[in-house]
């Protein structure tokens, strides 16, 4: 496989052509170089001089980008006597091939792939390590060149062919075959970063309907074989093999079979997408007794590989399976579930303990609660559960947290519609749960070097998820525990700090048990939401708050002298619950729990509640303002105002009236210019502003002067900037940080005001007086994102509509005036951004990106704003709206495609964006040069597969308006119309010049439609008819290869299902046309689906993507 005939000619597979090539490289690449190199590799990987290995490191990258680096691979793979040259030589090629520019020829890569599977063939006992990177390698060549053809055939698919020789010969042999599907399996299911996400999933998506199964049937076949043979498993080779098929099998269950890439913190939730055409393996109860039958009869150091399909295959897609169907499979799990309980011997290795826990998880998510009670054996599982967990507990066993609640969160809707039996089951099993659960909770760690368990807000919040379902059973109970718990812990507490003696670790470990019992109490007060609770628990929940609100009395009363962050974030937490729970107007005026507050604390209702609440916030805005528990605070204020009852409360208070008279850094220290903190640290004035905005507005009416003193502190930080950018000489990081905190304010403010009267008020509040401000900023500061960004967003902020509040008076020119503001800051940072040149790939977003999608939701924002006449510009020649337009094409085409989709909040504003261009300014669109009427055709292709539902949503609209304007203009051509313009016929050249862009796009939707979870069925078929219509021979072809390519018995209902698709369709795109379309659309989907769902096999929907 070299760069010259000569030498490819002689890569044959036999030994006389191995030797011929191997002398012609010796002649190329002497022995004394060969041996350099394998000095060099040994070097890198076990020298501890740290120079020596940057020096080898170093000539090892010159060797990687020589121009014969290809040549001087294989030598080393003949002929080197070193594993780590082996290592080295199979690393470069997978570099080699994996680069995007200056690809290698496709003839050298089928030569590199034979060669591989022929070295691996014939050297089946190479190093671990060396067989996995040349494993790695064949991977890489088949995944990249899935869609290569030669002479009509795609030469890298034929998977199965390559590794069954390799199935048939020794036990090593076998290891590799398995190994090279596992790998080539996982390498084609992971995205690569740089290669477009659309071609991964073309990939990926062809892989699974033409090969995944085969190798998921062949990997079960062979497991079925080996379990039937007395395997010797401590041997080390039939030990590896039965390792690799497990992970095979894994890696077919685990694979992303609809593009949604699970987030493993999630895993309660996920539901792998098995496809139709697997339902034959999942019917056969065989294949799950596999497993369980392995689980079984394999060592330990195995069966956490079985339990982890067993995961997979429990969590598959509901809709796989009818009723019965459902039910039978449900069953034999449950049955396999309970013989693992049944014979827990293996469970103490904690990976199975881990995995048998997600699979009890999977198990409750994945089936409703009563499928899962009809279950025979139910009661008894139940029963294994509980004790099983209550023995985890009590001898400490980590991650028992995951388990028994998973499984009793059904409990409170349980009681009233379940058999006898499985009633009374729970009050005989739960109790001790929580009780062990409440004493064996996470230790607090405070010592050098160890982590502290309340560091990580994931687990503690899953956990008290779980309490808060748990603790509710039997409630006395847990109260009275609870009660117990924290009267002991605060009584420790008061007693270290009057002790002249006690360490302040002491006192942080303390405070740690009560943070995680404050933590705890607001949890089990959250959980009575899905409880029907008593008076005698109201009264419950009365102590507990009582207990918490006194040790908040205590804590703030030592703020001065030293607080601990992680208590008052638990006091947050417990707040949070409260509020949800004992305020607002569902909640009875005559709570036992408010009379408990009344008799200890004096507080009679929950306006003196609320009240406690502001203090409490506006105490540690004072002492925490500088910090991320700023953040949260500012949060939580915004959630007390959620109601409307609420916030008329609140704003009677003294402590609110105090806030919105007093906002300036005297009284709240975050809103001060602090040279020591970075700008980013600022985001918290934005919720806070948004919070003081929506109290202001409540009284506000059209009282001016009100608003105006309001503004004063504001006012005074815009003549402070005004006055430094005024003068050549000022501090410049001081007129940054003063201006970045106005704009956040500001954004906050302008958030909160939706009514027409108070947001006109701030309208002309900043209106022209401190406009110029904002763009002077964006000329002096275009490079520091951290500076214009801010700035960017208060005026995408200010030209968005929201709940029309931007109604201007008729005479009023303030929305052209507007409008002449935002193309003039857009044109500004557009023009000025672009300057900057090649910007680093992990400084692209931050530094350019980020502030061109908030250019383009700005420019979004103001064009569909309803209060601008955009077609009076043009005809007073004004160019605002064509620089704005101008400027919105130059930062698009210095965006690479791929970047539009990795980035969602890009692709969010881009094609929200375009979608209104297309639809109101189509003119525009028509009117650009051909290359840039292709890229905006192909970025809309590329989005009709994103993942992201809006983003799907806004290209099937996008598309909708484009192909609605060239029907219409066809349509005109045909009859005896006005010449049309010069734009409209060049835009009709274009796309007679390309039509197999749109033929692309017809053949991508229908694909989405028929194959894939299609989640906006409705939004694609809006531009399905259109694209039909313009493109009926191409339709006719692609209707015809999708009913060919079906089983003969199924042809006939699918070309039924065809005709049915345009049956009653005139070949108009009128509004009632569209809908009876949208109809027919329905119909043929579902009947499509249950036409596959019957059939042994489905269509390759790659056929019509390739």
């Amino acid at each position: 496989f070299m760069l010259c005939d000569v030498c490819r000619s002689c890569a044959m597979l036999n030994d006389l052509g191995r030797n011929m090539l191997s002398s012609l490289l010796v002649c190329l690449f002497p022995r004394h170089g060969l041996a350099q190199l394998e000095i060099l590799c040994k070097q890198l990987y076990e020298t501890t001089d740290t120079a020596v290995r940057h020096q080898a490191e170093k000539a090892l990258v010159e060797f990687t980008n020589s121009p014969d680096c290809l040549s001087k691979c294989q030598l080393l793979l003949e002929r080197g006597s070193s594993s780590y040259s082996q290592l080295l030589a199979a690393t470069c090629l997978s570099k080699l091939v994996s680069r995007t520019s200056n690809p290698l020829p496709l003839e050298q890569r089928i030569d590199i792939r034979n060669y591989v599977l022929n070295y691996l063939a014939t050297r089946p006992k190479l190093a671990a390590f060396v067989t996995q990177a040349l494993i790695q390698l064949y991977a890489r060549i088949t995944k990249l060149g899935w869609f290569d053809c030669q002479k009509d055939d795609y030469v890298f698919r034929n998977v199965i062919a390559d590794v069954t020789r390799f199935l048939q010969d020794s036990v090593e042999h076998c290891i590799i075959g398995v190994t090279i599907l596992s790998q080539l399996t996982n390498e084609i299911n992971q995205a690569d970063t740089t290669h477009p996400l659309t071609k991964h999933r073309k990939i990926a998506s062809s892989f699974r309907d033409s090969s995944l199964f085969d190798i998921f049937t062949l990997s079960c076949n062979l497991l079925k074989q080996a379990s039937g043979k007395n395997l010797n498993l401590n041997d080390e080779s039939q030990h590896g093999l039965l390792m690799q098929l497990l992970k095979l099998s894994y890696n077919c269950l685990n694979y992303d079979f609809i593009g949604t890439s699970t987030d493993e913190s999630s895993d309660d939730l996920c539901t792998v997408q098995i496809p139709t055409s697997w339902r034959s393996a999942f019917l056969d109860s065989s294949t799950l007794q596999l497993f369980f039958n392995l689980y079984h009869s394999i060592p330990p150091s195995l069966s956490p590989l079985v339990l982890s399909c067993l995961v997979q295959i429990a969590s598959v897609r509901r809709s796989l399976f009818n009723n019965a169907e459902r039910a039978k499979f449900l069953s034999h799990l449950v049955d396999g579930v309970k013989r693992i309980l049944a014979n827990p011997q293996c469970l103490p290795d904690p990976n199975n303990y881990h995995e048998f826990c997600r699979l009890l998880a999977r198990l409750k998510s994945n089936y409703q609660l009563g499928e899962l009670v009809k279950v025979e054996n139910y009661p008894e599982v139940i029963r294994l559960i509980a004790n099983f967990t209550v023995t985890s507990l009590q001898v400490g066993v980590p991650g028992v947290t995951l388990l028994f609640p998973t499984c009793c969160s059904p409990v409170p809707h349980l009681f009233p519609t379940c058999s006898p039996p499985v009633v009374h089951l729970f009050p005989t099993c739960s109790p001790p749960v929580p009780h062990l659960f409440l004493t064996c909770s996470p230790p607090v760690v405070h010592l050098d070097g160890l982590e502290d368990p309340l560091d990580d807000a994931g687990l503690v919040q899953q956990q008290l998820d779980q309490l808060s379902t748990i603790g509710r059973c039997e409630y006395e109970k847990t109260c009275a525990l609870l009660v117990q718990l924290f009267d002991q812990a605060a009584q420790t507490y008061q007693e270290l700090l009057q002790s002249t003696n006690s360490s302040a670790a002491d006192i942080t470990v303390q405070e740690g048990r009560l943070t995680w019992l404050v933590y705890i109490i607001g949890a089990v007060i959250g959980g009575r939401v899905s409880f029907a609770s008593t008076d005698e628990q109201d009264a419950m929940d009365g102590e507990l708050v009582c207990r918490v609100l006194q040790l908040m009395n205590l804590t703030d009363s030592r703020l001065a002298q030293a607080g601990n962050e992680r208590l008052e974030l638990a006091m947050l937490s417990f707040f949070e619950q409260f509020r949800k729970i004992y305020i607002g107007d569902q909640v009875q005026k005559s709570s036992k729990l408010y009379r408990r507050l009344s008799e200890v604390l004096g507080l009679n209702d929950e306006t003196m509640v609320l009240s406690v609440f502001i203090g409490k916030i506006i105490t540690n805005l004072k002492y925490w303002g500088h910090s991320y528990f700023s953040f949260s605070i500012c949060v939580f204020l915004l959630d007390l105002l959620f109601t409307y009852s609420s916030v008329r409360k609140l704003v009677k208070l003294s402590a609110v009236q105090f806030m919105l008279n007093n906002h300036t850094s005297e009284h709240f220290s975050f809103l001060g210019v602090n040279n020591q903190s970075n700008l980013s640290d600022m985001r918290c004035r934005t919720t806070f502003y948004t919070a003081l905005g929506r109290l202001l507005m409540v009284d506000l009416g059209e009282d001016e002067d009100q608003f105006e003193q309001f503004m004063l502190p504001l006012t005074a930080a815009f003549e402070a900037v005004a006055q430094m950018l005024s003068t050549n000489t000022f501090n410049e990081q001081e007129a940054k940080r003063t201006l970045v905190g106005l704009v956040r304010d500001l954004r906050g403010i302008a958030f909160a005001f939706n009514a027409k009267t108070s947001f006109m008020m701030l309208f002309d509040w900043i209106y022209p007086a401190y406009m110029p401000i904002l763009q002077r900023a964006i000329e002096l500061w275009y490079h520091d994102p951290a500076c214009t960004t801010p700035v960017l967003k208060l005026m995408a902020e200010l030209v968005h509509n929201r709940s029309q509040r931007l109604q201007f008076d008729v005479s009023s020119p303030n929305g052209i005036l507007l409008f002449r503001e935002t193309s003039k800051m857009i044109t500004t940072y557009g023009n000025r951004i672009l300057t900057l040149g090649e910007v680093p790939k992990d400084q692209v977003y931050g530094v350019k990106l980020k502030g061109v999608s908030v250019c383009f939701a700005m420019l979004k924002a103001v064009l569909s704003g309803n209060y601008v006449n955009f077609g009076v510009f043009r005809l007073y020649g004004d160019d605002a709206l064509d620089n704005a337009l101008q400027t919105f094409i130059k930062l698009l085409l210095s965006i690479p495609h791929s970047d539009l989709l990795d980035y969602p909040k890009l692709s969010q504003s881009f094609y929200s964006l375009l979608e209104v261009l297309t639809q109101d300014h189509m003119n525009f669109i028509a009117s650009l040069e051909p290359h840039v009427v292709m890229y905006i055709l192909s970025s809309i292709s590329e989005g009709l597969t994103a993942l992201d539902t809006m983003v799907c949503t806004g290209c099937c609209s996008s598309l909708d308006h484009i192909v609605t304007y060239l029907f219409k203009q066809l349509s005109r051509s045909t009859k005896k119309r006005p010449t049309p313009m010069a734009t409209d016929d060049r835009f009709l050249h274009i796309m007679q010049q390309h039509p197999e862009m749109i033929q692309q796009m017809l053949s991508t939707v229908l694909n989405i439609i028929i194959f894939e979870d299609c989640r906006n069925q409705w939004s694609m078929s809006r531009p399905l008819l259109g694209l039909i219509l313009l493109n009926e021979k191409y339709f006719a072809d692609l209707r015809n290869s999708i009913v060919n390519s079906q089983p003969p018995e199924k042809q006939q209902a699918m070309h039924l299902c065809f005709e049915n698709l345009m049956e009653g369709i005139e070949r108009n795109l009128l509004t009632k046309n569209r809908d009876r379309f949208t109809q027919n659309l329905s119909v043929f989907r579902r009947e499509v689906n249950d036409s596959m769902k019957n059939s042994t096999y489905g269509v390759n929907s790659n056929d019509m993507m390739s």
